[in-house]
């Protein structure tokens, strides 16, 4: 790679962080199966008693947990302890009789939602970020509560009416969170369990999990206060003591140096340092588009784009407003996180920090840095 481009990558950083645009960040890139940049600037958290971030820092990563999670479903898949094609309400009865929102009270549904319809969000449900009838049914039954366990999401979300036919439409959704509960049904262990034994022993993701641990917690990222840009308050989940709330669909933290054990593990097709966890054809099944022509809610998928199973899929070189090659695939996370993987460049890069406001701006903005150094 241009090491000059990749010392520009660390100066934008860097200058993000001296406008006091976030506190700290912690960057990393691998081509070629060479690590060309892992770079910790700044600070973990606000203020000046904040420690100097460093390269193992530990982030909440929010929904770069989904693709964790639904690796762990087609692992299942491939032991054939599930399939993909049957019906949520096979392993978990809220499911049964779904029903299509309407004006007049809702209608069945035309065919039940699957697994693979909640690996792909095309399940019928929601995040319920607007004001529609069907996000208030999801608030009155606190969908979502860090109070509730996978088991209670799924008993409380089942019932609530749907915003389309399963299959009809992309929409970003809880649906990861209840591949969490068929997971916990499947294995008969709490989620965070199943992935200890399925993804992150086996793979030395050390600092992963749904916690941190209490001799650990000095090593852990914090935001601003309040957002630079809106003057509103930045609230990230508490992640000091075990959660109630075992998220599949945004619950893990992790470091830089984790989740390139995990990316590792994608970009080598399922093997990473002679540990299989999956089959190549399985992974290159997981990272197809599995839309078609199947219309996409929202602005969440950019132009070019479609989806796989737990990640983004570039279908076109083009179209976007970002570079990237057809092929390519990733995902972000809420708090501030964004990874994607280049088959075609061998190259995966992630960058963290605990800046939710500048999300969006990180997703457009990473990749040009760092497709500048090819």
């Amino acid at each position: 790679m241009h090491p000059p481009a990749l010392l520009q990558l660390q100066a934008v950083l860097q200058d993000h962080i001296d406008r006091g645009l976030l506190p700290g960040a912690v960057a990393l890139i691998e081509h070629r199966g060479q690590r060309v940049l892992h770079a910790a600037l700044g600070a973990q958290g606000p203020g000046t008693g904040a420690p100097p971030m460093a390269r193992d820092t530990v982030f909440r990563i929010y929904s770069m947990t989904k693709p964790i999670v639904s690796l762990a479903v087609l692992m299942l898949m491939e032991q054939g302890r599930l399939q993909l094609a049957h019906p949520v309400s096979r392993y978990l009865g809220g499911f049964a009789g779904q029903s299509v929102y309407t004006p007049e009270g809702g209608r069945p549904v035309r065919r039940e939602a699957t697994l693979h319809d909640l690996l792909r969000h095309t399940a019928g449900l929601s995040y319920a970020w607007d004001e529609t009838p069907v996000a208030q049914t999801y608030r009155v039954a606190r969908i979502g509560s860090r109070q509730h366990s996978n088991q209670q999401l799924a008993q409380n979300l089942g019932p609530l009416p749907l915003l389309r036919d399963p299959g009809t439409a992309w929409e970003y959704s809880r649906a990861t969170d209840v591949l969490g509960a068929v997971l916990e049904v499947v294995e008969g262990q709490p989620l965070g369990a199943v992935l200890q034994r399925l993804i992150l022993q086996p793979l030395g993701m050390e600092d992963t999990g749904f916690s941190v641990p209490e001799g650990q917690l000095h090593r852990l990222a914090e935001p601003l206060a309040k957002d630079p840009a809106t003057g509103t308050a930045v609230n990230l989940i508490d992640v000091s003591r075990p959660p109630v709330f075992e998220s599949g669909g945004g619950g893990l933290v992790s470091t830089a140096g984790d989740y390139a054990r995990f990316l590792q593990l994608m970009l080598g097709g399922g093997e990473r340092e002679g540990v299989r966890l999956v089959s190549r054809a399985t992974l290159a099944f997981m990272t197809a588009d599995h839309l078609g022509s199947i219309p996409v809610a929202g602005d969440i998928l950019p132009p070019g784009h479609g989806f796989g199973l737990g990640v983004s899929v570039r279908r076109e070189t083009g179209l976007a407003a970002r570079p990237g090659s057809a092929g390519q695939y990733g995902w972000s996370g809420l708090g501030g996180t964004v990874f994607f993987v280049d088959p075609a460049e061998e190259l995966f890069a992630v960058l963290l920090t605990q800046a939710p406001g500048l999300l969006n701006h990180w997703i457009e903005l990473y990749p040009a840095l760092v497709y500048a150094a090819l």
